[in-house]
């Protein structure tokens, strides 16, 4: 539910887990702030969703942590506990500082500077929110770089997505995206002028107001 909502709802606060909070942008304004939340950025991730959007806690999710908690009793029971453990450590490094979780940041955070226009909700000028990323880490994650194509044609299976996009090459390759996910990691810690606030924001109101109320990190002036 959270990843179709994060796809219907882009950059709505309240609805997309996928936009920082508040909080976040504002205590995590610096670079040992930002080092930080690229260290443990999946653990942001499973977490914010709990804050930000919670959903009705139904059967379908006992079954769901039943099954879970099944698995890893039967995986500690026949490899022991060791096992379980190196599941759970490559996931937390998998989604830390590493060079494929580059793509968490690559892909809707704004990292060119936009003119003061783009703070105003009111200039219905796009600014450019999704970009995709064309580099040979695609082949290890399930082409998830090619995210715009992705954004475009959600129903198209990962393994389909490098055919569309040669397809209709001509409307993505003139379009900002990124070549190193390592580069997006590293400019995303040091440059003072990229952070967590650099985000479209909309607010969670009618259809209507969403596609005209949008503003460019407002509110990292508005938390106290």
């Amino acid at each position: 539910p959270y990843h179709l909502t994060h796809h219907k709802s882009l950059g709505v606060d309240g609805l997309d887990t996928d936009l920082p909070t508040s909080l976040e942008a504002f205590f995590l304004d610096s670079v040992l702030g930002k080092a930080f939340f690229c260290t443990f950025q999946i653990i942001f991730y499973a977490l914010r969703p709990m804050m930000v959007y919670k959903l009705p806690f139904t059967s379908l999710h006992l079954f769901n942590v039943a099954t879970q908690l099944a698995f890893n009793l039967l995986l500690v029971h026949y490899l022991g506990a060791g096992a379980l453990a190196y599941l759970m450590t490559s996931s937390f490094l998998a989604g830390s500082l590493h060079p494929c979780a580059g793509h968490f940041i690559a892909e809707h955070y704004i990292f060119e500077k936009q003119p003061l226009s783009a703070r105003t909700p009111s200039d219905l000028v796009a600014v450019p929110e999704t970009y995709s990323y064309y580099g040979p880490l695609n082949a290890l994650t399930y082409n998830v770089g090619l995210h715009n194509e992705h954004h475009d044609f959600p129903a198209i299976p990962w393994t389909r997505l490098s055919k569309l996009h040669e397809i209709a090459k001509e409307f993505y390759v003139d379009l900002p995206h990124h070549k190193s996910w390592i580069s997006v990691i590293w400019q995303f810690i040091w440059d003072q002028e990229v952070g967590l606030w650099c985000r479209v924001k909309r607010r969670n109101s009618s259809k209507t107001e969403k596609l005209a109320d949008r503003s460019l990190g407002s509110w990292k002036a508005s938390v106290p």
